[in-house]
């Protein structure tokens, strides 16, 4: 897949976050990279497990909160999330609706592992029904 540079970039700062991962249990490292519109820096994150299960945090949701800690909210442009896996490994519906505080419809999610990109869907694609917009998608 031919990614534009800046697209390229956020790979490899999700690959680098991905070296991050704290993930004893599952042992599923994953990194992500997150750009928000108007903000020249890509957040990156990694998953952070905790032996209770609930206390663990995605890398999605890791990036995200980063982001708003440091600058406060905005809205994500693009986000671009790895794992060691031979096929795309989209965010987890609890990171879909996260994103849905933070995104329109529309923008672009990358998937990719250690050697390249895989897939790029839409966030309407991954999570077509998120709470925020249960009544678009309801018929009279």
């Amino acid at each position: 897949m031919k990614l534009p540079g800046e697209i390229e970039e956020a790979y490899k700062i999700a690959l680098k976050a991905q070296e991050n991962s704290h993930s004893p249990y599952s042992r599923f490292a994953v990194g992500a990279a997150i750009k928000f519109v108007g903000d020249e820096k890509v957040y990156p994150g990694c998953n952070v497990e905790n032996i209770s299960f609930g206390g663990t945090i995605c890398a999605e949701r890791s990036a995200i909160v980063s982001k708003v800690s440091q600058k406060g909210k905005g809205s994500v442009e693009y986000a671009v999330v790895v794992a060691n896996t031979q096929t795309p490994t989209p965010p987890c519906a609890l990171c879909l609706q996260v994103f849905s505080e933070f995104c329109d419809q529309d923008f672009p999610i990358y998937m990719g592992n250690k050697e390249k990109m895989l897939k790029k869907m839409t966030f309407r694609e991954l999570l077509p029904f998120s709470f925020t917009n249960l009544e678009e998608g309801q018929s009279e």
